[in-house]
């Protein structure tokens, strides 16, 4: 066969449901890649948001803007909720209750941890609380009691510990007359499963022998939120309902049944939502009216236009129902014209249709999962969710979203932190994307995206906890689980380090073939097709690496390593020419790779000028 340039053109999106050689023709593997008009090229990279911190994992982010014009994010971690405002973190979360103590301080000398005495104080490990009008004891000055700190220890139900910072010089009990307010409980940060006796089936193991199937844990912690017009509705869940208004920004939030005009509001609730045009505020899995004990099946909504009147009367459109299909209401979801409602094994709508029955309820599946109450997103009215062991999407009716890469995903997803779980857009590129904790980690840690335009499927490694399209916000934004906040799409760098770190980037094929691969190809020299858009870089350059194959599964044949450098200063469309290459094989995999500071790349169609080359290896 006479020399011939041959175009390398690869379906778009990943594959790895299938073995590796039947991929021919595709994409196996990819990080920080994206596929626009078929073709892969470098995501953007990102930038901190604000040089201000906040404490615990952010699981939950809303961003608007208030009637004044202000940019308003509220951040809900495990340890408290915050309101993000010209790059400060205002504390909101809500006060539990507060207490005035006498003499409450125990401090031991050369400590700085301080053992305090509170009756029935209703504190787990982390919670917050805040003193004032402490005196100094054992050396401790009053400045380092009368703030707020975080309990360390919990002794018995009547003393903690608090670490004050300061050492105490001598062992006393003191403080005069104390005023204790405490936060709402916080929550955990990893699910614990449990193990042991009596977890699972009942003689799965041998008598005496702890199971090693996890049982339930105690849950992480998750909010909820929803605006309320300018103002915000969060809820801690299996927790209350709280109100903040954005009118008094520096107030903390209030649970709605001290709100003016409070009418058999929840007291405890899995999550809140708000209905769109005839603005209900939902609470589901709550207490039904007249009991205070959370039913995880119950649907309640307050009459239209008021947080606070749950009462059902003629006079208003308050009201409720039970759902039926599962044993608890796991998430919701507003759509354009309905709510969705998730339990454990099915999918309701929830359609407002006026007086007198305000809302009808419509079992959409009861054969349906999801895998935790933030793996949901509804994109141009269609709502997309990850499952326990595949995707949906319902656009008018269910349906399991097909993706090449489901086994790579829920194989190597840790099922104990399920929960964690996060779903986001990214409009700008049609992309949704899933954040999910991998095997042998505890943390989101890896993302799965799926492109609705593209129809591909695409995954690399990250850590982020929770994940928010631009609105008001000129970039995505997202967080990690060190109390920082990031823009993204910004630049093409890793800016969460000083000076930022380049991002390593790169696409790898299955094998290439010529024909049938009967027979073997020499490959004289490449002629690589990449522009590197918009790279800050002097000289933007990517690796070009050609993996030559004898057979499927077997171990190559030889390694050609070639840099693709942009000649030229920015921004200047000119590649190396060829790569001279020389590779005898049936197959070869092409790999791109950059990283480099401030490289952006986007692939077109390589060639290889190539020949038939006989049947002998």
């Amino acid at each position: 066969m006479i020399p011939q340039l041959i175009p390398i053109q690869i379906k778009p999106g990943i594959v790895r449901d299938t073995t590796h050689y039947s991929n021919k023709g595709g994409w196996w593997d990819s990080n920080f890649v994206r596929f626009r008009n078929g073709l892969p090229e470098k995501m953007g990279g990102w930038q901190a948001a604000t040089s201000s911190t906040f404490l615990g994992s952010c699981r939950s982010l809303i961003n608007w803007t208030t009637n004044d014009g202000l940019n308003r994010t509220g951040f809900g971690t495990n340890l408290k909720y915050y309101i993000l405002t010209g790059g400060n973190y205002l504390d909101i979360t809500p006060i539990r209750k507060t207490d005035t103590l006498t003499n409450p301080f125990t401090t031991q000398s050369g400590s700085s941890i301080v053992t305090v005495t509170d009756a029935s104080n209703g504190v787990v490990q982390n919670d917050f609380v805040t003193f004032s009008g402490a005196s100094s004891v054992g050396g401790i000055p009053a400045d380092n009691l009368n703030q707020e700190l975080k309990v360390v220890t919990v002794v018995n139900p009547s003393t903690y510990t608090v670490d004050t910072g300061y050492v105490a010089t001598s062992s006393t009990t003191g403080g005069g007359t104390v005023t204790a307010v405490y936060q709402i409980n916080t929550g955990l940060d990893t699910y614990v499963p449990g193990v042991g006796w009596g977890a699972g089936t009942w003689g799965r193991n041998g008598w005496g022998q702890p199971s090693d199937t996890p049982t339930t844990g105690t849950q992480i912690g998750l909010w909820s939120s929803a605006l309320f017009g300018q103002d915000l509705l969060i809820c801690q869940r299996g927790g209350g309902i709280y109100y903040w208004s954005a009118s008094t920004p520096n107030a903390r939030a209030v649970n709605i049944t001290t709100l003016p005009y409070a009418s058999d509001a929840p007291t405890i609730a899995t999550e809140i939502l708000v209905s769109d045009v005839d603005r209900h505020a939902i609470a589901l899995g709550c207490n039904q009216l007249g009991s205070s004990t959370q039913d995880p099946m119950s649907v309640r909504w307050s009459d239209t236009e008021s947080a606070a009147n749950w009462t059902p009367q003629s006079t208003n459109t308050a009201g409720g129902f039970q759902l039926s299909n599962g044993s608890k209401i796991v998430t919701g979801l507003r759509t354009r014209s309905e709510v969705l409602v998730w339990t454990d094994s099915a999918i309701y709508s929830m359609q407002f249709i006026g007086a007198p029955y305000v809302f009808k309820l419509s079992l959409l599946s009861g054969y349906t999962n999801i895998s935790g109450p933030k793996s949901k997103i509804v994109v141009n009215d269609i709502a997309y969710w990850m499952g326990r062991d595949q995707f949906f999407l319902y656009n008018g009716r269910v349906s399991v979203l097909p993706c090449p890469i489901r086994d790579y995903v829920f194989s190597r997803l840790n099922k104990n932190q399920i929960e964690k779980v996060y779903a986001g857009s990214n409009i700008a590129y049609n992309e949704i994307i899933w954040l999910y904790p991998s095997t042998n980690s505890s943390e989101n840690d890896s993302y799965v995206i799926f492109n609705y335009v593209e129809n591909a499927w695409y995954f690399g490694s990250i850590v982020r906890t929770a994940w928010l399209d631009k609105s008001y916000a000129q970039y995505p934004t997202a967080t990690d689980n060190n109390g920082n906040y990031y823009y993204h799409e910004y630049g093409f760098d890793d800016g969460s380090t000083n000076p930022p770190s380049p991002i390593d980037a790169y696409i790898e094929s299955s094998p290439v073939e010529i024909g049938t691969g009967n027979d073997f190809m020499f490959v004289r020299h490449a002629i690589p097709d990449l522009t590197f858009r918009t790279s800050t870089a002097t000289s933007p350059a990517v690796t070009f690496t050609m993996e030559a194959q004898q057979q499927p599964g077997g171990p190559y044949s030889g390694v050609q390593n070639k840099n693709v450098i942009k000649t030229g200063s920015y921004p200047v469309d000119q590649f190396t020419e060829k790569l001279y290459t020389r590779l005898r094989c049936r197959s070869l995999i092409f790999r791109v790779e950059s990283n480099q500071l401030g490289t952006g790349w986007r692939l077109g169609t390589p060639r290889i000028m190539a020949s038939t080359d006989g049947l002998r290896g």
